[in-house]
């Protein structure tokens, strides 16, 4: 039996950070360089490893710039842009190739990155995925678990580029067990913050929230999630007024409609399957829900998405612990159809 902490929570979880991996050459570059990668819509999660020298990442849209230097690992859960750049290089300047050592080069070169992604089975109703940060960085300063990391990405590298019987199998689980030890990480940095994250950072608390996120359909009562989080009624509301600012049940109705609202953007399941999934017994009691907490009916989410972008919440400062990574060139197409995030009980 596993023993009751955090532990707990994360494995629950498992089941939603299941992610395949796509790791990339070594890149190799020199003293001035820059790479642009567009966002990844929350579908991929891109991952750098600074394996020696250092580096600067921008996440243009925060207005952020965060240093990164050898045995840093970073992650960026929700496939923000992020411009990756040499330490030498000047903001908003382009080398020319010919500054740029390229991967594979027998030149000396100032910087190396292991990069690539990890692709998100069930992203578009991955409820925990949007209350991660953009960033999170493990650094040579937590010891074991940057150590941890470091190795899980050098054996799915050396996976892959074996070609044997059960690559895709064994990639997929060494590279899911790396998110989980990511998200786990951030959790037990983020204790005592609020919203989702906090929730499921609390031993008692998580567990009822693991509930939810696993089975949001269910008519759920306070008795039966108090169960779950082996807590009275009175302790569980408690817990979910000093972390989510809210009572549990009415939390519940937060992630039913994120996730509808996910799904209807991401899907052409009817509306009445939507409702029914997110556990309402109606589509029109669902629709007034649906209304009363964003503004604009079901319907009008899917036709026009882009006309009611959803902003992205931004974590507290406690929230994410930054230090930056490189990763080069442009992995794949930007695609912005749905960035959305909301900030349970923010």
């Amino acid at each position: 039996m596993l023993p009751d902490h955090l532990f707990d929570t994360l494995s629950g979880l498992a089941p939603l950070l299941r992610v395949r991996p796509e790791v990339e050459s070594l890149c190799r570059f020199g003293a001035q360089w820059k790479c642009d990668h567009e966002a990844e819509s929350g579908q991929s999660a891109p991952f750098h490893i600074v394996t020696s020298g250092a580096c600067v990442i921008e996440l243009v849209e925060l207005g952020r710039s965060i240093p990164a230097y050898a045995g840093d690992v970073v992650v960026l859960p929700r496939g923000a842009r992020h411009i990756v750049r040499g330490r030498a290089s000047r903001p908003g300047v382009v080398p020319g190739d010919d500054a740029r050592a390229r991967s594979g080069a027998t030149t000396e070169s100032e910087t190396e990155l292991l990069c690539g992604r990890l692709a998100f089975e069930q992203a578009h109703q991955n409820l925990v995925l949007c209350a991660l940060p953009d960033a999170i960085v493990i650094t040579t300063t937590d010891g074991p678990d940057a150590a941890r990391m470091r190795r899980l990405i050098a054996a799915i590298k050396d996976e892959i580029e074996s070609a044997r019987a059960g690559v895709s199998a064994i990639a997929t689980d060494l590279a899911s067990a790396l998110f989980v030890m990511v998200v786990r990480v951030h959790l037990e940095r983020e204790r005592a913050g609020d919203g989702l994250i906090g929730l499921l950072a609390h031993r008692q608390a998580g567990r009822a929230v693991v509930a939810m996120l696993e089975d949001l359909g269910r008519p759920w009562t306070l008795d039966a999630l108090a169960v779950c989080a082996n807590a009275s009624r009175a302790s569980l509301v408690r817990m979910f007024q000093k972390l989510a600012h809210r009572p549990p049940l009415e939390f519940l109705s937060e992630l039913r409609l994120e996730l509808a609202r996910r799904k209807l953007a991401a899907t052409a399941l009817p509306l009445g399957d939507i409702a029914a999934q997110v556990g309402y017994q109606s589509e029109s009691a669902f629709s007034r829900a649906f209304r009363r907490r964003f503004g604009f009916p079901p319907g009008e989410a899917r036709t026009s998405a882009a006309v009611h972008p959803y902003r992205a919440a931004g974590p507290s400062p406690q929230a994410t612990r930054f230090i930056t990574k490189p990763a080069m060139g442009l992995h794949r197409p930007a695609d912005t159809a749905f960035r959305g995030t909301v900030s349970f009980g923010a």
